[in-house]
């Protein structure tokens, strides 16, 4: 499934995290996965939220540079091999994995979400 991802520029210093949670507590964003990575200078937090555009609407007006852009939400099943498989359709149809990382699930074990270079032709393969 095609779903909204906030990525929020961070500067990489002691509190930068508390205060952008803060805020996207404060504007009453439900969190459903978040993935944080850094460099020396500056971090991005990439945040799956209930309402994503309220969500960049809220770092905005706190300073925050932010973009929302479209990522796949895949549910992985208990079989060994499964993601794998997944990879191996994207990449089959000449589609680039940018970065991925794990979420939560109410349905299965966890959800994998993916940023590709296209996410409509990903999609496409991986529902085959």
């Amino acid at each position: 499934m095609l779903v909204k991802q906030l990525s929020v520029f961070l500067e990489n210093r002691p509190g930068t995290l508390d205060e952008a949670l803060e805020i996207l507590k404060k504007a009453n964003i439900n969190m459903k996965a978040l993935a944080l990575a850094d460099t020396s200078e500056f971090g991005v937090m990439r945040v799956i939220a209930d309402d994503p555009d309220k969500a960049k609407q809220a770092m905005k007006s706190a300073g925050y540079t932010s973009i929302v852009n479209e990522v796949i939400s895949v549910e992985l099943k208990h079989e060994v091999g499964y993601l794998s498989d997944i990879v191996k359709k994207i990449s089959g149809v000449g589609v680039n994995i940018e970065y991925m990382y794990a979420a939560p699930s109410e349905e299965s074990a966890a959800k994998m979400i993916i940023k590709t270079d296209d996410a409509a032709k990903a999609m496409k393969a991986i529902d085959g």
